[in-house]
């Protein structure tokens, strides 16, 4: 094992880094307040790494990672962590598939156990059985989240939009219908010989723990896993800043009520400019004291609900995103027009100093909550190190947000959130006039009661 790096001493989480033979990255976090600990894996491996013709995999490879190994049979991840008083999940996104667990303290070694039995064994128990159940899931999961649902492919389509064909970040996570099929039991053992090595990982601690154990345990489980070198490097997502142009797309449907939705090109995730631009996106469409929602819900009444918030990426430009459902029988027209004549003020005049201060403590108040928990903060310490290369930014990160100033934010709104700039995503009800009669029953009921 390679010598470990100093504990941070920046203030905030207490962080000491280690790295195995194999090339296992291990971060580990010492907090006796609670007698938890949890465990994160982030693998560097998202949709992002996927080939033309082969999307989906990173998402199905999360589903198969709890499909059995040499060593645990079927379900049996879940019973043993389950039956142990734990709690455990794996997510996939565009650039990282990670999996967790939080556990009694005194669990701790076997969740470590179970980790590495997958990472260095899955592939003794992957076969067309197991690989064409978990496929049937993951198809399942499309029809009732994306295919089945109203506005469910609206992500999809505008992500497609917002990124040119042949872009990395062209197709989301959860992948075609079409790709999925296609995928054969080769391509998910190459896929998991790729992707699923220690050196492609980061393995987090954090908790109630005692880090020379946890690392004797680590490095007992992990470090005979062999690591590989065959990772291709990711295909390029930088873009130019500004689209220069507005991509539009009309869909019917059968949905409640007309959308407005749109994706706006914002900068990097990781860089000061992304700060100032959750800030303005904050301000703008965050909750019911926002911009947008005052502007189109309680004042002009066009529209039900009114959102903007950021998704932040750092392997290609992040996307803002605005999402506006229609009261009655407003029109697009007018929402949009009242969208883009605020949009316009703000990037004129940017936030007063109430706003700001608002944004920056709403901001602060999820960080915090994000950090309460154990398993929120090994997430993070993950993240910052696959993403960012460095953990402790975990300590810095409210800090720089902080420090964005008021004409930053009107800046970067100015500079970005403009509509040459934006991909436009419109619903429109397949029998509009079931709409209307519906808003005209709900104004009835409401004059009703009012009486």
């Amino acid at each position: 094992m390679a010598n470990p790096a100093p504990a941070s001493t920046t203030g905030g989480l207490s962080i000491t880094e280690h790295r195995l033979a194999n090339g296992l990255r291990v971060v580990l976090s010492e907090d006796h307040l609670t007698p938890v600990a949890a465990v994160c894996l982030w693998y560097d491996v998202g949709s992002r790494h996927e080939v033309e013709g082969r999307t989906g995999l990173a998402h199905l490879f999360e589903h198969l990672m709890f499909q059995g190994s040499a060593n645990v049979s079927g379900n049996g991840h879940f019973e043993l962590i389950q039956g142990a008083g734990g709690s455990l999940n794996g997510t996939t996104s565009f650039e990282r598939t990670n999996y967790f667990e939080t556990m009694p303290a005194h669990q701790l070694e076997l969740a470590l156990w179970l980790e590495a039995d997958r990472m260095g064994s899955l592939l003794a128990a992957l076969d067309q059985t197991s690989l064409d159940n978990q496929r049937d899931v993951v198809k399942n999961e499309r029809r009732q989240r994306y295919d089945n649902v109203p506005y469910g492919t609206a992500f999809e389509k505008l992500t497609a939009m917002s990124y040119p064909e042949g872009h990395p970040y062209h197709h989301t996570p959860i992948g075609s219908m079409a790709d999925l099929d296609a995928a054969d039991l080769a391509d998910a053992q190459a896929f998991f010989t790729t992707y699923y090595a220690p050196n492609n990982a980061v393995l987090s601690v954090v908790g109630d723990i005692d880090p020379e154990e946890t690392l004797r345990w680590v490095e007992k489980y992990f470090g005979s896993i062999p690591s590989h070198d065959g990772k291709p490097e990711p295909r390029d997502g930088s873009l130019p800043p500004v689209a220069g142009e507005e991509l539009r797309l009309t869909v019917r449907e059968e949905v409640p009520s007309r959308a407005l939705m749109a994706a706006y090109r914002l900068p990097h995730d990781g860089t000061r400019e992304a700060d100032a631009a959750d800030l303005a996106l904050t301000v703008l469409g965050s909750g019911e004291s926002s911009r947008l929602y005052n502007r189109l819900v309680r004042r002009d009444r066009l529209a039900v609900t009114a959102g903007f918030g950021l998704l932040r990426l750092a392997g290609a430009p992040s996307l803002g995103w605005l999402d506006v459902k229609t009261s009655g029988d407003a029109t697009i027209e007018d929402v949009e027009a009242a969208v883009d004549d605020e949009l316009a003020r703000f990037a004129a005049e940017g936030p007063t100093p109430e706003e700001l201060e608002r944004a920056q403590a709403q901001i602060e108040r999820e960080w915090l909550d994000r950090l309460q928990t154990v398993s929120g903060r090994a997430d993070e310490l993950c993240r910052y190190a696959v993403l960012f290369g460095d953990p402790g930014l975990v300590n810095t990160a409210l800090s720089r947000v902080m420090e964005v100033t008021a004409e930053e934010v009107r800046a970067i709104a100015a500079e970005r959130v403009r509509p040459d700039n934006r991909a436009v995503l419109v619903y429109e009800p397949v029998h509009p006039e079931a709409v209307a009669s519906d808003a005209s029953d709900d104004a009835a009921n409401s004059e009703g009661g009012a009486a």
